[in-house]
């Protein structure tokens, strides 16, 4: 499939709703064949930008530009973009192949051709044997994939995607995950994703764009932002659950020493710090039971124990009542007082 573009560039798009602005001068190019994840918690501006490109929200500002040409001044049907909406949004009265034969009904496509690429798309969604079925006849993940071969079937420039696996239920969102994932390689599609499961982000972008208050605050491929959170809240969002209000005591080049309520931690400077209040960030798979004291050491007390098969999830709590969270394979109880570590390279120093 072509995807029709090189490049469709996202210049300084805002809107406002009345005095609240839902999105702040969004800067972002995306190349032709690219799958772009938009995340963030709800209400952060990831819809807010899905649906300006879509074009069901007019700009307050900015433009949107495919190849050097203006689009967001075209309405919805003239962008050539395929949705897939979060609710599915299938007409209940017609069969699945009336459904995904829709969009092309109303581009007036030859009955032949509209014929050849509705069987295509339903092969590729593995739905042929569900063909003369009605949505109500079929589950949630059947749906979505009805849902997505209605978008792709218009062999789109882009397709959007809003939320779509947010419905299902856990082990039918890792195979929709999966077969989006494939759908997007075979075809060459360009896709924009809005999701705010950072899990489900991770495994099917190229490039995660993490969204706060409308703001951009990371751009970059999973590795990036999984490994090098731009800053505290990217942190947080991106698993880093542990953050310790702390002390910064001394700093050296990119390395930063800090202090909490009975414990001293060294980790990795990320903003420069050089003293005053700090935030230190570590994931609760990055810290282990010591057998003995030593640098970035400290002592809580397990709270809490949940079983994860080969791990336990553990929440224990420091001297100064923080609450530490930490995965294992080491058997704890509640009760327990215990000596954990967190490699210095782990070790996270952020502005507060």
């Amino acid at each position: 499939m072509n995807t029709g573009f090189a490049e469709l560039h996202i210049d300084k798009v805002r809107r406002a709703f009345g005095e609240t602005v839902a999105l702040r001068d969004l800067d972002l190019t995306i190349k032709g064949g690219e799958f772009v994840a938009l995340l963030g918690p709800s209400g952060c501006g990831k819809s807010t930008a899905l649906n300006c490109l879509a074009g069901l929200l007019p700009l307050t500002g900015g433009q949107i530009l495919m190849d050097g040409r203006r689009i967001d001044t075209l309405p919805p049907e003239r962008r050539g973009f395929g949705m897939v909406f979060q609710n599915y949004a299938l007409f209940p009265h017609m069969s699945v192949r009336r459904n995904v034969a829709f969009g092309l009904s109303m581009r007036k496509v030859a009955k032949a051709e509209r014929e050849r690429r509705v069987d295509e798309a339903l092969r590729l969604v593995q739905l042929t044997d569900h063909a003369r079925k009605f949505p109500a006849q079929l589950s949630g993940g059947q749906q979505q994939r009805v849902a997505i071969a209605r978008a792709i079937v218009l062999e789109p420039a882009l397709v959007l995607m809003d939320e779509p696996l947010s419905n299902l239920d856990a082990t039918l969102r890792i195979e929709m995950r999966t077969e989006i994932r494939r759908l997007h390689q075979s075809l060459g599609l360009t896709t924009v994703y809005v999701t705010h499961d950072q899990e489900e982000a991770l495994a099917l972008a190229d490039r995660l764009v993490v969204l706060r208050d409308g703001l951009v605050q990371q751009v970059g491929s999973p590795e990036e932002v999984y490994a090098h959170p731009a800053n505290r809240y990217v942190a947080g969002f991106m698993g880093y659950r542990n953050l310790l209000s702390v002390a910064l005591s001394s700093s050296d080049g990119g390395t930063a020493t800090v202090t909490g309520d009975g414990f001293t931690m060294t980790g990795v400077n990320r903003d420069g710090l050089t003293g005053g209040e700090a935030v230190a960030a570590f994931r609760p798979t990055d810290v282990t039971v010591a057998d003995e004291e030593g640098e970035n050491t400290v002592r809580a007390s397990v709270e809490v124990v949940e079983y994860h098969g080969r791990e336990q999830a553990v929440e224990a709590r420091l001297p100064g009542g923080e609450a530490l969270h930490v995965r294992t394979g080491s058997r704890l109880a509640p009760g327990d007082d215990v000596l954990f570590h967190v490699p210095r390279e782990r070790v996270l120093v952020f502005a507060p």
